[in-house]
Protein backbone atom coordinates (compact mmCIF):
# COMPACT_ATOMS: atom_id res chain seq x y z
CA UNK A 1 0.00 0.00 0.00
CA UNK A 2 2.89 2.38 0.75
CA UNK A 3 4.16 2.28 -2.86
CA UNK A 4 0.64 2.72 -4.23
CA UNK A 5 0.06 5.64 -1.86
CA UNK A 6 3.39 7.24 -2.80
CA UNK A 7 2.55 7.05 -6.51
CA UNK A 8 -0.90 8.47 -5.88
CA UNK A 9 0.50 11.43 -3.93
CA UNK A 10 3.10 12.13 -6.59
CA UNK A 11 0.46 12.04 -9.34
CA UNK A 12 -2.39 13.90 -7.64
CA UNK A 13 -0.83 15.91 -4.81
CA UNK A 14 2.80 16.67 -5.75
CA UNK A 15 2.50 20.12 -4.13
CA UNK A 16 2.25 18.58 -0.64
CA UNK A 17 6.00 18.01 -0.53
CA UNK A 18 6.56 21.77 -0.37
CA UNK A 19 3.27 22.86 1.26
CA UNK A 20 2.65 22.92 5.02
CA UNK A 21 -0.43 20.86 5.87
CA UNK A 22 -2.38 19.45 8.80
CA UNK A 23 -3.86 15.96 9.20
CA UNK A 24 -7.15 15.48 11.02
CA UNK A 25 -6.54 12.51 13.34
CA UNK A 26 -9.29 10.94 15.43
CA UNK A 27 -7.18 8.05 16.69
CA UNK A 28 -9.09 5.52 14.57
CA UNK A 29 -7.37 3.16 12.16
CA UNK A 30 -8.00 5.28 9.06
CA UNK A 31 -6.38 8.49 10.31
CA UNK A 32 -3.56 6.66 12.11
CA UNK A 33 -2.67 4.82 8.88
CA UNK A 34 -2.83 8.08 6.90
CA UNK A 35 -0.42 9.77 9.30
CA UNK A 36 1.88 6.71 9.28
CA UNK A 37 2.02 6.72 5.47
CA UNK A 38 3.09 10.36 5.40
CA UNK A 39 5.64 9.66 8.15
CA UNK A 40 7.15 6.83 6.11
CA UNK A 41 7.41 9.10 3.06
CA UNK A 42 9.20 11.76 5.10
CA UNK A 43 6.54 14.47 4.92
CA UNK A 44 6.34 17.24 7.49
CA UNK A 45 2.89 17.93 8.94
CA UNK A 46 0.99 18.80 12.11
CA UNK A 47 -1.97 16.99 13.68
CA UNK A 48 -5.42 18.30 14.65
CA UNK A 49 -7.59 16.31 17.05
CA UNK A 50 -11.21 17.03 18.04
CA UNK A 51 -12.59 15.98 21.42
CA UNK A 52 -16.37 16.28 21.04
CA UNK A 53 -16.90 15.18 24.67
CA UNK A 54 -19.65 12.77 23.64
CA UNK A 55 -18.25 9.49 25.00
CA UNK A 56 -16.87 10.53 28.38
CA UNK A 57 -13.68 8.70 29.35
CA UNK A 58 -13.49 7.13 25.89
CA UNK A 59 -13.23 10.55 24.22
CA UNK A 60 -10.56 11.61 26.70
CA UNK A 61 -8.73 8.35 26.06
CA UNK A 62 -8.70 9.06 22.32
CA UNK A 63 -7.22 12.49 23.00
CA UNK A 64 -4.52 11.10 25.28
CA UNK A 65 -3.63 8.34 22.80
CA UNK A 66 -3.28 10.76 19.84
CA UNK A 67 -1.33 13.32 21.87
CA UNK A 68 1.16 10.80 23.27
CA UNK A 69 1.69 9.01 19.96
CA UNK A 70 2.60 12.09 17.95
CA UNK A 71 4.57 13.77 20.72
CA UNK A 72 6.75 10.65 20.72
CA UNK A 73 7.68 11.48 17.12
CA UNK A 74 7.91 15.23 17.85
CA UNK A 75 5.01 15.94 15.53
CA UNK A 76 3.00 19.04 16.59
CA UNK A 77 -0.47 18.20 17.94
CA UNK A 78 -3.33 20.65 18.58
CA UNK A 79 -6.46 19.53 20.47
CA UNK A 80 -9.83 21.27 20.62
CA UNK A 81 -12.64 20.48 23.08
CA UNK A 82 -16.21 21.05 21.92
CA UNK A 83 -19.48 21.32 23.85
CA UNK A 84 -21.13 19.41 21.02
CA UNK A 85 -24.45 18.52 22.65
CA UNK A 86 -25.00 22.08 23.82
CA UNK A 87 -24.19 23.42 20.35
CA UNK A 88 -26.57 20.92 18.72
CA UNK A 89 -29.45 21.91 21.03
CA UNK A 90 -28.77 25.61 20.58
CA UNK A 91 -28.78 25.33 16.77
CA UNK A 92 -31.48 22.62 16.64
CA UNK A 93 -29.19 20.21 14.81
CA UNK A 94 -28.35 16.53 15.01
CA UNK A 95 -25.17 15.62 16.85
CA UNK A 96 -23.57 14.57 13.53
CA UNK A 97 -24.30 17.88 11.81
CA UNK A 98 -23.19 19.88 14.84
CA UNK A 99 -19.92 17.94 15.12
CA UNK A 100 -19.23 18.45 11.42
CA UNK A 101 -19.82 22.21 11.61
CA UNK A 102 -17.69 22.56 14.73
CA UNK A 103 -14.71 20.59 13.46
CA UNK A 104 -14.52 22.11 9.98
CA UNK A 105 -14.88 25.63 11.35
CA UNK A 106 -12.01 24.95 13.74
CA UNK A 107 -9.94 23.26 11.03
CA UNK A 108 -10.14 26.39 8.88
CA UNK A 109 -9.18 28.57 11.84
CA UNK A 110 -6.15 26.39 12.51
CA UNK A 111 -5.03 26.45 8.88
CA UNK A 112 -4.89 30.23 9.11
CA UNK A 113 -3.28 30.22 12.55
CA UNK A 114 -0.61 27.71 11.57
CA UNK A 115 -0.13 29.24 8.12
CA UNK A 116 -0.91 25.84 6.58
CA UNK A 117 -2.40 25.56 3.11
CA UNK A 118 -4.24 22.25 3.37
CA UNK A 119 -6.13 19.94 5.68
CA UNK A 120 -5.78 16.23 4.88
CA UNK A 121 -8.48 13.81 6.02
CA UNK A 122 -8.64 10.00 6.02
CA UNK A 123 -11.84 9.44 4.03
CA UNK A 124 -11.48 6.26 1.95
CA UNK A 125 -13.37 4.33 -0.75
CA UNK A 126 -15.83 2.68 1.66
CA UNK A 127 -16.71 6.11 3.12
CA UNK A 128 -17.28 7.32 -0.42
CA UNK A 129 -19.59 4.39 -1.18
CA UNK A 130 -21.59 4.94 2.00
CA UNK A 131 -22.03 8.64 1.18
CA UNK A 132 -23.08 7.71 -2.37
CA UNK A 133 -25.81 5.42 -1.03
CA UNK A 134 -26.99 8.04 1.49
CA UNK A 135 -27.23 10.72 -1.21
CA UNK A 136 -28.91 8.33 -3.65
CA UNK A 137 -31.52 7.38 -1.07
CA UNK A 138 -32.36 11.04 -0.47
CA UNK A 139 -32.46 11.99 -4.16
CA UNK A 140 -29.57 13.90 -5.67
CA UNK A 141 -27.94 15.17 -8.82
CA UNK A 142 -24.52 14.47 -10.27
CA UNK A 143 -22.75 16.27 -7.41
CA UNK A 144 -24.39 13.94 -4.90
CA UNK A 145 -23.49 10.84 -6.91
CA UNK A 146 -19.86 11.87 -6.93
CA UNK A 147 -20.23 11.84 -3.15
CA UNK A 148 -16.91 12.81 -1.52
CA UNK A 149 -14.64 15.02 -3.64
CA UNK A 150 -10.93 14.25 -3.58
CA UNK A 151 -10.11 17.96 -3.46
CA UNK A 152 -12.47 20.54 -1.96
CA UNK A 153 -10.75 23.90 -1.76
CA UNK A 154 -8.28 23.46 1.16
CA UNK A 155 -9.39 19.92 2.05
CA UNK A 156 -7.59 16.92 0.52
CA UNK A 157 -8.62 13.26 0.74
CA UNK A 158 -5.76 11.13 -0.63
CA UNK A 159 -7.11 7.81 0.72
CA UNK A 160 -10.23 7.78 -1.47
CA UNK A 161 -8.77 5.17 -3.90
CA UNK A 162 -8.09 2.80 -0.97
CA UNK A 163 -10.55 0.41 0.68
CA UNK A 164 -11.13 -0.06 4.39
CA UNK A 165 -9.74 -3.58 4.00
CA UNK A 166 -6.47 -2.29 2.51
CA UNK A 167 -6.13 0.17 5.38
CA UNK A 168 -6.73 -2.50 8.02
CA UNK A 169 -4.21 -4.86 6.43
CA UNK A 170 -1.59 -2.10 6.29
CA UNK A 171 -2.19 -1.27 9.97
CA UNK A 172 -1.74 -4.89 11.03
CA UNK A 173 1.33 -5.43 8.84
CA UNK A 174 3.02 -2.34 10.35
CA UNK A 175 1.88 -2.90 13.95
CA UNK A 176 0.04 0.43 14.02
CA UNK A 177 -2.03 1.01 17.13
CA UNK A 178 -5.41 2.71 16.97
CA UNK A 179 -8.53 3.38 18.99
CA UNK A 180 -11.95 1.91 18.27
CA UNK A 181 -14.91 4.31 18.52
CA UNK A 182 -17.67 2.34 20.29
CA UNK A 183 -20.37 4.38 18.49
CA UNK A 184 -19.28 2.81 15.19
CA UNK A 185 -20.75 -0.52 16.33
CA UNK A 186 -24.23 0.93 16.81
CA UNK A 187 -26.95 0.87 14.15
CA UNK A 188 -28.42 4.06 15.60
CA UNK A 189 -27.03 6.13 12.74
CA UNK A 190 -27.92 5.79 9.05
CA UNK A 191 -24.30 5.54 7.94
CA UNK A 192 -23.67 2.66 10.31
CA UNK A 193 -26.73 0.79 9.06
CA UNK A 194 -25.44 1.12 5.51
CA UNK A 195 -21.93 0.11 6.59
CA UNK A 196 -23.04 -2.95 8.56
CA UNK A 197 -25.84 -4.26 6.36
CA UNK A 198 -26.07 -2.84 2.84
CA UNK A 199 -22.41 -2.56 1.80
CA UNK A 200 -21.49 -6.14 2.88
CA UNK A 201 -24.43 -7.45 0.85
CA UNK A 202 -23.33 -5.50 -2.24
CA UNK A 203 -19.80 -6.85 -1.89
CA UNK A 204 -21.17 -10.35 -1.45
CA UNK A 205 -23.26 -10.04 -4.62
CA UNK A 206 -20.23 -8.92 -6.60
CA UNK A 207 -16.69 -9.50 -5.26
CA UNK A 208 -15.24 -6.55 -7.22
CA UNK A 209 -18.10 -4.20 -6.35
CA UNK A 210 -15.93 -1.62 -4.57
CA UNK A 211 -13.33 -1.56 -7.36
CA UNK A 212 -16.11 -1.10 -9.90
CA UNK A 213 -17.55 1.70 -7.78
CA UNK A 214 -14.19 3.51 -7.75
CA UNK A 215 -14.03 3.27 -11.55
CA UNK A 216 -17.60 4.60 -11.80
CA UNK A 217 -16.65 7.53 -9.62
CA UNK A 218 -13.82 8.38 -12.04
CA UNK A 219 -16.25 8.29 -14.99
CA UNK A 220 -18.73 10.50 -13.13
CA UNK A 221 -16.01 13.03 -12.30
CA UNK A 222 -14.97 13.19 -15.96
CA UNK A 223 -18.59 13.73 -16.95
CA UNK A 224 -18.99 16.43 -14.32
CA UNK A 225 -15.90 18.26 -15.59
CA UNK A 226 -17.34 18.37 -19.11
CA UNK A 227 -20.73 19.57 -17.86
CA UNK A 228 -19.17 22.23 -15.65
CA UNK A 229 -17.10 23.63 -18.50
CA UNK A 230 -19.96 23.60 -21.01
CA UNK A 231 -22.57 25.15 -18.73
CA UNK A 232 -20.13 27.74 -17.34
CA UNK A 233 -19.32 28.95 -20.86
CA UNK A 234 -23.01 29.16 -21.79
CA UNK A 235 -24.02 30.98 -18.61
CA UNK A 236 -21.09 33.39 -19.03
CA UNK A 237 -22.38 34.32 -22.49
CA UNK A 238 -25.93 34.93 -21.24
CA UNK A 239 -25.28 36.86 -18.02
CA UNK A 240 -24.41 40.50 -17.44
CA UNK A 241 -23.14 42.33 -14.36
CA UNK A 242 -24.09 45.89 -13.35
CA UNK A 243 -22.05 48.42 -11.36
CA UNK A 244 -23.39 47.03 -8.04
CA UNK A 245 -22.23 43.52 -8.85
CA UNK A 246 -25.74 42.22 -9.52
CA UNK A 247 -25.72 39.40 -12.07
CA UNK A 248 -28.72 39.11 -14.39
CA UNK A 249 -29.84 36.73 -17.10
CA UNK A 250 -32.71 37.18 -19.55
CA UNK A 251 -35.42 34.58 -19.02
CA UNK A 252 -36.19 34.34 -22.74
CA UNK A 253 -32.61 33.25 -23.50
CA UNK A 254 -32.56 30.85 -20.58
CA UNK A 255 -35.75 29.19 -21.78
CA UNK A 256 -34.18 28.50 -25.17
CA UNK A 257 -31.61 26.21 -23.56
CA UNK A 258 -32.35 22.48 -23.53
CA UNK A 259 -33.00 21.46 -19.92
CA UNK A 260 -32.56 25.01 -18.60
CA UNK A 261 -32.95 23.65 -15.04
CA UNK A 262 -29.50 22.10 -15.36
CA UNK A 263 -27.99 25.45 -16.32
CA UNK A 264 -29.75 27.16 -13.44
CA UNK A 265 -28.42 24.55 -11.03
CA UNK A 266 -24.87 24.86 -12.33
CA UNK A 267 -25.08 28.66 -12.14
CA UNK A 268 -26.47 28.85 -8.61
CA UNK A 269 -25.25 25.73 -6.79
CA UNK A 270 -22.27 27.48 -5.17
CA UNK A 271 -24.38 30.28 -3.66
CA UNK A 272 -26.07 28.33 -0.88
CA UNK A 273 -29.45 27.73 -2.52
CA UNK A 274 -31.37 24.55 -1.70
CA UNK A 275 -35.00 25.17 -2.82
CA UNK A 276 -34.36 24.07 -6.39
CA UNK A 277 -37.96 23.50 -7.45
CA UNK A 278 -38.85 27.01 -6.26
CA UNK A 279 -35.93 28.35 -8.27
CA UNK A 280 -37.05 26.53 -11.41
CA UNK A 281 -40.59 27.91 -10.89
CA UNK A 282 -39.13 31.42 -10.67
CA UNK A 283 -38.83 31.42 -14.46
CA UNK A 284 -42.60 31.88 -14.82
CA UNK A 285 -43.22 33.74 -11.56
CA UNK A 286 -44.45 37.31 -11.16
CA UNK A 287 -42.04 40.23 -10.84
CA UNK A 288 -40.83 40.60 -7.27
CA UNK A 289 -40.80 36.91 -6.43
CA UNK A 290 -37.49 35.97 -4.82
CA UNK A 291 -35.57 33.06 -3.35
CA UNK A 292 -33.07 33.71 -0.56
CA UNK A 293 -30.01 31.72 0.48
CA UNK A 294 -27.81 32.52 3.52
CA UNK A 295 -25.60 34.67 1.28
CA UNK A 296 -27.56 35.61 -1.87
CA UNK A 297 -30.92 36.76 -3.24
CA UNK A 298 -32.32 35.52 -6.55
CA UNK A 299 -35.04 37.83 -7.86
CA UNK A 300 -37.51 37.66 -10.74
CA UNK A 301 -37.53 41.21 -12.09
CA UNK A 302 -39.73 41.52 -15.19
CA UNK A 303 -37.98 39.44 -17.86
CA UNK A 304 -34.78 38.79 -15.91
CA UNK A 305 -33.46 36.69 -13.06
CA UNK A 306 -31.16 38.79 -10.90
CA UNK A 307 -28.58 37.47 -8.43
CA UNK A 308 -27.17 39.67 -5.70
CA UNK A 309 -25.03 39.21 -2.60
CA UNK A 310 -26.64 39.88 0.78
CA UNK A 311 -24.08 42.37 1.99
CA UNK A 312 -23.34 43.06 5.63
CA UNK A 313 -23.46 46.73 4.66
CA UNK A 314 -27.22 46.40 4.22
CA UNK A 315 -27.53 45.93 7.96
CA UNK A 316 -25.13 48.72 8.92
CA UNK A 317 -25.84 52.30 9.94
CA UNK A 318 -23.55 55.33 9.80
CA UNK A 319 -23.85 58.59 11.70
CA UNK A 320 -23.08 62.24 10.97
CA UNK A 321 -22.50 64.42 14.03
CA UNK A 322 -23.12 68.15 14.24
CA UNK A 323 -20.50 70.27 12.44
CA UNK A 324 -19.18 67.24 10.52
CA UNK A 325 -18.61 68.33 6.94
CA UNK A 326 -17.78 65.08 5.14
CA UNK A 327 -18.77 61.41 5.11
CA UNK A 328 -16.70 58.92 3.13
CA UNK A 329 -18.33 55.56 3.98
CA UNK A 330 -20.65 54.02 2.77
CA UNK A 331 -20.88 56.84 0.20
CA UNK A 332 -19.34 60.28 -0.18
CA UNK A 333 -21.35 63.19 1.19
CA UNK A 334 -20.33 66.78 1.86
CA UNK A 335 -22.22 69.07 4.25
CA UNK A 336 -21.73 72.83 3.99
CA UNK A 337 -23.58 75.79 5.57
CA UNK A 338 -24.50 78.28 2.80
CA UNK A 339 -26.24 81.60 2.51
CA UNK A 340 -28.33 80.88 -0.57
CA UNK A 341 -30.03 78.05 -2.40
CA UNK A 342 -28.40 77.53 -5.79
CA UNK A 343 -28.51 74.27 -7.76
CA UNK A 344 -31.08 71.93 -6.16
CA UNK A 345 -31.06 68.50 -7.92
CA UNK A 346 -31.09 64.77 -7.20
CA UNK A 347 -27.49 64.81 -5.95
CA UNK A 348 -27.65 68.13 -4.10
CA UNK A 349 -30.24 69.20 -1.56
CA UNK A 350 -30.62 72.31 0.62
CA UNK A 351 -32.22 71.68 4.01
CA UNK A 352 -33.22 73.68 7.06
CA UNK A 353 -30.45 72.95 9.55
CA UNK A 354 -32.67 73.89 12.50
CA UNK A 355 -35.13 71.11 11.65
CA UNK A 356 -32.63 68.27 11.35
CA UNK A 357 -31.61 67.16 14.82
CA UNK A 358 -28.22 65.43 15.13
CA UNK A 359 -26.75 62.93 14.77
CA UNK A 360 -28.00 62.27 11.27
CA UNK A 361 -28.12 58.61 10.27
CA UNK A 362 -27.29 56.86 6.99
CA UNK A 363 -29.08 53.51 6.73
CA UNK A 364 -31.06 51.19 4.46
CA UNK A 365 -34.86 50.90 4.38
CA UNK A 366 -37.00 49.67 7.24
CA UNK A 367 -40.46 48.13 7.12
CA UNK A 368 -42.45 51.16 8.35
CA UNK A 369 -40.52 53.87 6.47
CA UNK A 370 -42.56 56.74 5.00
CA UNK A 371 -41.76 60.28 3.92
CA UNK A 372 -43.16 63.41 2.25
CA UNK A 373 -41.63 63.43 -1.26
CA UNK A 374 -40.57 66.89 -2.44
CA UNK A 375 -42.84 68.33 -5.09
CA UNK A 376 -45.77 66.20 -3.94
CA UNK A 377 -48.55 66.67 -1.44
CA UNK A 378 -48.89 64.35 1.46
CA UNK A 379 -47.17 61.33 2.93
CA UNK A 380 -46.12 58.23 1.02
CA UNK A 381 -44.82 54.89 2.19
CA UNK A 382 -41.28 54.33 1.04
CA UNK A 383 -42.32 50.93 -0.37
CA UNK A 384 -44.98 52.67 -2.51
CA UNK A 385 -42.43 55.23 -3.69
CA UNK A 386 -40.07 52.42 -4.70
CA UNK A 387 -42.88 50.69 -6.58
CA UNK A 388 -43.90 53.88 -8.41
CA UNK A 389 -40.28 54.53 -9.37
CA UNK A 390 -39.99 50.94 -10.63
CA UNK A 391 -37.20 49.96 -8.25
CA UNK A 392 -36.05 46.37 -8.57
CA UNK A 393 -35.59 44.44 -5.33
CA UNK A 394 -31.85 45.01 -5.55
CA UNK A 395 -32.35 48.75 -6.13
CA UNK A 396 -34.41 48.79 -2.93
CA UNK A 397 -31.77 46.85 -1.02
CA UNK A 398 -29.00 49.14 -2.24
CA UNK A 399 -30.74 52.48 -1.65
CA UNK A 400 -29.26 54.55 1.17
CA UNK A 401 -31.40 56.90 3.23
CA UNK A 402 -30.46 60.01 5.20
CA UNK A 403 -32.63 60.15 8.33
CA UNK A 404 -32.88 62.43 11.33
CA UNK A 405 -32.07 61.57 14.93
CA UNK A 406 -35.80 60.85 15.37
CA UNK A 407 -35.73 58.41 12.42
CA UNK A 408 -37.53 60.65 9.93
CA UNK A 409 -36.39 60.41 6.31
CA UNK A 410 -34.64 63.57 5.14
CA UNK A 411 -33.45 62.32 1.79
CA UNK A 412 -33.72 59.20 -0.36
CA UNK A 413 -30.12 59.82 -1.27
CA UNK A 414 -29.59 60.71 -4.90
CA UNK A 415 -33.32 60.49 -5.64
CA UNK A 416 -35.82 62.58 -3.66
CA UNK A 417 -35.72 64.89 -0.63
CA UNK A 418 -38.39 65.10 2.05
CA UNK A 419 -40.58 68.22 1.75
CA UNK A 420 -40.55 68.78 5.53
CA UNK A 421 -36.82 69.49 5.67
CA UNK A 422 -36.30 71.48 2.47
CA UNK A 423 -34.88 74.98 2.93
CA UNK A 424 -36.67 78.02 1.46
CA UNK A 425 -35.66 81.57 0.68
CA UNK A 426 -36.55 82.73 4.21
CA UNK A 427 -34.71 79.87 5.98
CA UNK A 428 -32.15 81.31 8.40
CA UNK A 429 -29.74 78.33 8.54
CA UNK A 430 -29.33 76.55 5.22
CA UNK A 431 -27.28 73.35 4.98
CA UNK A 432 -26.16 72.12 1.58
CA UNK A 433 -25.77 68.33 1.39
CA UNK A 434 -24.18 66.95 -1.75
CA UNK A 435 -23.65 63.40 -2.99
CA UNK A 436 -20.33 62.96 -4.80
CA UNK A 437 -20.36 60.41 -7.62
Amino acid sequence: MLVKFQNHIQNKFPFLKESPFCIAVSGGVDSMVLAHLFQQLGYSFSVLHCNFQLRGEESDGDEQFVTQYFQTYQIPVKVKHFATEEYAKQHKQTIQVAARELRYHWFQEELETQNSRFLVTAHHADDDLETFIINLSRGCGLDGLIAIPEVNDTILRPLLPFSRQEILEYAKENNIEWREDSSNASDKYLRNKIRHHIVPLLKELHPTFLDNFIKTQDYLKQTQAIINETTANTISELTSIDENGTVSIAVKYLKRLPNYQLYLYQWLKDFGFTAWQDIYNLIDAETGKRIVSPTHILLKNREHLMLSVISEAKREVYSIVENQNTLKVPLKLTLEPVEHITNFNNNTIFVDAEKLGFPLIIRKREEADAFFPSGMKGKKKLSKYFKDEKYSLFDKENQWLLVSATNEIIWVIGKRADERFIAHSDTSKILKIELEE
